[in-house]
Protein backbone atom coordinates (compact mmCIF):
# COMPACT_ATOMS: atom_id res chain seq x y z
CA UNK A 1 0.00 0.00 0.00
CA UNK A 2 1.32 3.42 -0.95
CA UNK A 3 0.08 6.39 1.03
CA UNK A 4 0.22 10.04 -0.02
CA UNK A 5 -0.64 12.86 2.37
CA UNK A 6 -1.66 16.37 1.46
CA UNK A 7 -3.33 19.41 2.95
CA UNK A 8 -0.71 20.74 5.32
CA UNK A 9 0.24 24.38 5.51
CA UNK A 10 0.73 27.42 7.68
CA UNK A 11 -2.21 28.59 9.77
CA UNK A 12 -2.70 30.99 12.63
CA UNK A 13 -3.58 29.73 16.10
CA UNK A 14 -7.26 28.84 16.13
CA UNK A 15 -7.24 28.01 12.45
CA UNK A 16 -8.25 24.83 10.66
CA UNK A 17 -6.96 22.46 8.02
CA UNK A 18 -8.13 19.25 6.42
CA UNK A 19 -5.39 16.71 5.85
CA UNK A 20 -5.86 13.91 3.33
CA UNK A 21 -4.22 10.52 2.95
CA UNK A 22 -4.85 8.71 -0.29
CA UNK A 23 -4.10 4.99 -0.49
CA UNK A 24 -2.95 3.33 -3.70
CA UNK A 25 -5.55 0.62 -3.32
CA UNK A 26 -8.45 -0.41 -1.14
CA UNK A 27 -7.12 -0.69 2.39
CA UNK A 28 -9.75 0.37 4.87
CA UNK A 29 -11.41 -3.02 5.15
CA UNK A 30 -8.27 -4.83 6.32
CA UNK A 31 -5.97 -2.17 7.74
CA UNK A 32 -6.10 -0.01 10.82
CA UNK A 33 -5.49 3.48 9.50
CA UNK A 34 -4.04 6.25 11.57
CA UNK A 35 -2.61 9.71 11.70
CA UNK A 36 0.62 10.34 13.55
CA UNK A 37 2.75 13.42 14.02
CA UNK A 38 6.46 13.94 14.35
CA UNK A 39 8.43 16.85 15.75
CA UNK A 40 12.22 16.85 15.37
CA UNK A 41 13.85 15.46 18.49
CA UNK A 42 10.63 13.98 19.82
CA UNK A 43 9.02 10.59 19.60
CA UNK A 44 6.40 10.03 16.90
CA UNK A 45 2.96 10.48 18.43
CA UNK A 46 -0.29 8.77 17.57
CA UNK A 47 -2.98 11.37 16.90
CA UNK A 48 -6.05 9.47 15.69
CA UNK A 49 -6.90 5.96 14.62
CA UNK A 50 -9.76 4.54 12.56
CA UNK A 51 -10.26 0.80 12.51
CA UNK A 52 -11.65 -1.34 9.72
CA UNK A 53 -15.07 -1.25 11.40
CA UNK A 54 -15.02 2.54 11.48
CA UNK A 55 -14.42 2.94 15.18
CA UNK A 56 -12.13 5.82 16.12
CA UNK A 57 -9.72 6.71 18.87
CA UNK A 58 -7.95 9.98 19.62
CA UNK A 59 -5.02 11.21 21.64
CA UNK A 60 -6.22 13.17 24.67
CA UNK A 61 -4.44 16.28 23.41
CA UNK A 62 -6.61 16.49 20.27
CA UNK A 63 -10.00 15.23 21.48
CA UNK A 64 -12.74 17.64 20.56
CA UNK A 65 -10.55 19.44 18.02
CA UNK A 66 -9.52 16.78 15.50
CA UNK A 67 -11.78 14.42 13.57
CA UNK A 68 -10.64 11.38 11.61
CA UNK A 69 -12.80 10.07 8.79
CA UNK A 70 -12.58 8.09 5.60
CA UNK A 71 -14.13 7.84 2.15
CA UNK A 72 -13.91 4.19 1.23
CA UNK A 73 -14.91 4.78 -2.39
CA UNK A 74 -12.03 7.22 -2.80
CA UNK A 75 -9.49 5.17 -0.77
CA UNK A 76 -8.90 8.35 1.20
CA UNK A 77 -8.63 9.11 4.88
CA UNK A 78 -8.98 12.59 6.32
CA UNK A 79 -8.02 14.46 9.44
CA UNK A 80 -10.01 17.62 10.12
CA UNK A 81 -7.93 19.72 12.48
CA UNK A 82 -9.66 22.65 14.17
CA UNK A 83 -8.65 25.21 16.76
CA UNK A 84 -5.00 24.60 16.02
CA UNK A 85 -2.46 25.42 18.69
CA UNK A 86 1.27 26.12 18.28
CA UNK A 87 2.03 22.76 19.88
CA UNK A 88 0.15 21.03 17.04
CA UNK A 89 2.87 22.04 14.58
CA UNK A 90 4.51 18.89 13.22
CA UNK A 91 4.87 16.65 10.22
CA UNK A 92 1.66 14.65 10.02
CA UNK A 93 1.99 11.15 8.64
CA UNK A 94 -0.58 8.54 7.80
CA UNK A 95 -0.15 4.86 8.48
CA UNK A 96 -1.81 1.64 7.43
CA UNK A 97 -1.22 -1.31 9.74
CA UNK A 98 -2.28 -4.92 9.58
CA UNK A 99 -1.49 -6.43 12.95
CA UNK A 100 -2.15 -10.03 11.91
CA UNK A 101 0.74 -9.90 9.44
CA UNK A 102 2.88 -7.19 11.00
CA UNK A 103 2.58 -5.05 7.88
CA UNK A 104 2.91 -1.32 8.33
CA UNK A 105 3.05 1.38 5.67
CA UNK A 106 3.82 5.08 6.00
CA UNK A 107 3.30 8.10 3.83
CA UNK A 108 5.92 10.80 3.37
CA UNK A 109 4.14 13.29 5.62
CA UNK A 110 2.65 16.74 5.30
CA UNK A 111 3.91 19.71 7.30
CA UNK A 112 1.57 21.67 9.54
CA UNK A 113 2.84 24.96 10.95
CA UNK A 114 0.91 27.06 13.45
CA UNK A 115 2.10 30.59 13.94
CA UNK A 116 0.74 34.07 14.28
Amino acid sequence: VQLVESGGGLVQPGGSLRLSCRASRSAFNIYVMGWYRQVPGKQRESVAIISSDGSTNYADSVKGRFTISRDIAKNTMYLQVNNLKPEDAAVYLCNAARFTTGSSYWGQGTQVNVSA
